[in-house]
């Protein structure tokens, strides 16, 4: 089968490379001059399961009223844009803060990335993969006592969806991860997941289109996809997709480019609830006497993370809901180098801060949208995977392959799809 992979991030590359695997003809098309270099450039580097916490949550509600209309909140929304995609999203992901919804969705993710994260390792080994991999887990820190029941609570669902969470004191925090001793002091507590990994996703996704390029997969960098193409004769198939270099046609596609999935699932009438959250991160050169972390680090009330890459310090995080824009914000630059420097004073050279941001495709419910489109044949969904498209690339990308040869998929996979969301 010719099948069309829109979008070379971690999730389309891996998608394509398992694709090529089973035996496809694939043809993967991004308007970038090469794979991961969007959303999956500098991002905050985690393979972590114990970071599917839903952002909707009943939890959440007081403190946005406290974060509108702040340029250093650490999630921003920009409920005042004449923006319909905004309002539609921000209504449905209202809907989903409620505890029920909370719970459900956090089961969800978990699953996904469990499973996730146990194929990256397969892949890992089968491949011989290497992109700055550490396997030392996550160290979750919290500054705020009030937060650790919340923490406490969510560790609960995760453990019960087979996710190893546990509570750790700040000493023990420290023993797992010197670095900390300088925020000690201001530090509440401190929860550990063993199994969580850390790795650079760029990396990665370089090593899996290369894999694909050697099993046959041909990469149309530079070419932005415009729409997809209905056939005439059964409106419920796709013959290809138009792009700016001319139709491409094919027998299936996948669409997999992440916050950009939106634009062009609508020229075939398919409304999916995908915004973008603009995430910052700056990367610090990490030089002898530096005390960077080597355990990678969530600062889960700052929604931070920190990634030991070889010789580098990805700091990474907050979200702005403002739309497409890619342009960086000097205030929100700022409040992640403040938010790195509380942490890890003497982390890397501040003084040379890399910044960068990105586009995570957030659904409302924090789960990303996998499987068949509604009312098609042939058209496959592998987007929306927000601040988890690294910890989940694997995974859904293998579900993807699975599903697109028939296959059983090795976990449940029916309340991932796009149904689950009504009038789409």
């Amino acid at each position: 089968m010719h099948v069309l992979v829109l979008g070379a991030g971690v999730v389309g590359a891996t998608t394509a490379c398992l694709l090529a695997r089973d035996g496809h003809d694939v043809t993967v098309v991004d308007r970038q001059p090469g794979p991961g270099l969007e959303t999956s450039f500098a991002n905050g580097g985690q393979i972590a399961a114990s970071h599917a916490e839903p952002w909707a949550s009943p939890h959440l509600l007081p403190k946005l009223a406290r974060w509108l209309g702040r340029d250093d909140a650490p999630l921003q929304f920009r409920w005042l844009r004449l923006d319909p995609a905004l309002w539609g999203w921000g209504a449905r992901f209202l809907l989903n803060c409620r505890s029920a919804a909370y719970a459900r969705n956090m089961e969800r993710a978990v699953r996904l990335a469990l499973y996730s994260r146990d194929r990256l390792r397969a892949l890992r080994a089968d491949l011989s993969l290497a992109y700055d991999a550490r396997t030392d887990g996550i160290v979750h820190v919290y500054r705020d006592s009030a937060s650790l029941p919340v923490a406490a609570a969510a560790a609960e669902i995760m453990t019960a969806a087979g996710l190893e969470r546990r509570r750790v004191s700040i000493e023990e925090a420290v023993a797992l991860e010197p670095a900390l001793a300088d925020a000690a002091p201001s530090l509440a507590g401190a929860f550990f997941s063993p199994g969580d990994e850390s790795g650079d996703a760029h990396l990665f996704t370089e090593a899996m289109a290369d894999h694909a390029k050697r099993l046959g997969a041909r990469f149309l960098y530079g070419t932005t996809t415009r729409g997809l193409i209905r056939d005439p004769a059964n409106p419920a198939r796709l013959t290809g997709a138009e792009t700016d270099a001319g139709p491409i046609e094919v027998d299936a596609v996948v669409l997999a480019l992440g916050s950009f999935s939106p634009a062009v699932a609508r020229t075939v009438g398919l409304r999916l609830p995908v915004y973008p959250a603009k995430g910052y991160s700056i990367t610090l050169a990490v030089r002898e006497g530096d005390q960077a972390p080597r355990v990678s680090i969530t600062d889960d009330e700052q929604r931070m993370v920190f990634s030991r890459l070889g010789h580098r310090l990805r700091c990474a995080g907050t979200a702005a809901l403002e739309g497409w824009s890619t342009s960086l914000n000097p205030t929100r630059v700022a409040l992640t180098v403040r938010n790195a420097t509380s942490l890890f004073p003497r982390g890397g050279d501040y003084d040379d801060p890399q910044p960068w941001c990105g586009l995570r495709p957030a659904t409302p419910d924090s789960v990303p949208i996998l499987g068949l489109a509604p009312r098609f044949e042939n058209l496959w969904l592998n987007t929306g995977h927000g601040t988890m498209g690294w910890a989940m690339a694997a995974g859904s990308a293998q579900i993807t392959a699975d599903l697109i040869a028939g296959r059983g998929t090795a976990i449940d996979v029916s309340d991932l799809g796009a149904g689950r969301f009504h009038g789409i």
